[in-house]
């Protein structure tokens, strides 16, 4: 096959209660993915994602490994219908590229053979646990500023963070994300996720609408993601990366970080690691897939935000959406038209 294609893979937020229920019960692939998740993490990860509730599904903990267990889970039912005698997570359609966005990488890292299900499960409900330790320590969260210049709104997040950290004492400034906020995620034009510590999100959502921007949007989740306030749970982690199996990449990633590809497994350990505190470079790295020649985005896992996201990008490209067992049905007629 000549057309270059991409695997894309949403992160936390996307979830939502009944998930991956209809794949479940259509397909023995699927149903190995979530099963090895339930027996790897002791619990019934499948019936929460099927059957809730809502707020335990949304708890950073629980999120993670349901929205990467779902997303592989759609994965190889997919690749099962195109083949089922013959499949796994590239065959038989093989990506050119993989991609994830914040979590979603975590996804693309099993999709690209660097890590196995296993290994991906204990990982992301570890680096959720460590991710909610900090959401108890330093409350936060995230809201997508919509219609306000990068510029514009850094300055937002500079005069919000200069403002809190003078009414903060020496002693809770010790926490390397106490009182700030900053650029976290660059999702589209016009659209750019700011993340920190409660206050200071609050006081730069003021400032960006009384400065000019459309909305402020808060999103559901539960902490200050891809900002300082991960700082701890970033280092951590690393030290729970070190201790797992991870090989160097078939396909190349395209990391949150730089949104250029990488597939050496010492780069991939810094990028686990390192992302959770940093800013997701989402729109560069479509504009990076795009500027390679990349005609086909398949967005596989719950929800449709990454498609929505494409969109205003870039143009002249197909966007696949595999979130439901519908959806596997046309996604597999549209292969094979390649």
């Amino acid at each position: 096959m000549t057309t270059k294609v991409a695997f894309l893979f949403p992160g936390q937020g996307s979830q939502n209660v009944g998930m991956g229920a209809d794949v479940f019960a259509a397909s023995d692939a699927a149903r190995r993915v979530f099963t090895t998740f339930d027996e790897t993490l002791g619990f019934s990860l499948s019936d929460l994602c099927f059957q809730g509730p809502e707020e335990t599904l949304r708890s950073t903990i629980n999120a993670q490994p349901a929205i990467v267990a779902v997303s592989l889970a759609y994965l190889a039912a997919f690749q099962e219908a195109l083949s089922p005698h013959n499949s796994s997570w590239t065959t038989p359609l093989a990506p050119s590229y993989t991609a994830g966005h914040s979590v979603g990488e975590c996804t693309a890292m099993v999709a690209a053979g660097t890590i196995d299900i296993k290994g991906v499960a204990h990982l992301v409900r570890e680096r959720g646990r460590l991710m909610h330790e900090e959401e108890e320590i330093c409350p936060g969260g995230m809201a997508a500023i919509i219609a306000m210049k990068e510029d514009a709104l850094q300055q937002v997040c500079e005069d919000a963070t200069r403002q809190c950290l003078q009414q903060l004492d020496q002693k809770a400034q010790q926490h390397p994300g106490m009182g700030r906020v900053v650029l976290a995620n660059y999702n589209a034009p016009g659209q750019i996720v700011i993340s920190g510590e409660q206050k200071a999100l609050d006081t730069a959502c003021a400032l960006a609408k009384e400065r000019g921007a459309k909305r402020a949007i808060r999103l559901s989740v539960s902490g200050a993601f891809h900002s300082p306030v991960m700082q701890p749970a970033a280092t951590k982690l690393a030290e729970s990366i070190a201790a797992t199996q991870i090989q160097d990449a078939t396909y190349p990633i395209i990391s949150n970080i730089t949104a250029q590809p990488i597939t050496g497994a010492s780069d991939l350990r810094s990028e686990l690691s390192r992302q959770i505190a940093e800013s997701v470079q989402w729109t560069r790295t479509i504009e990076y897939l795009a500027a390679q020649g990349v005609k086909v985005f398949f967005e596989i896992g719950p929800g449709q935000a990454l498609a929505g996201m494409i969109k205003r990008i870039t143009r002249d490209v197909d966007i696949i959406n595999i979130g439901s067992v519908e959806e596997i049905e046309k996604a597999v007629a549209r292969v094979k038209e390649f």
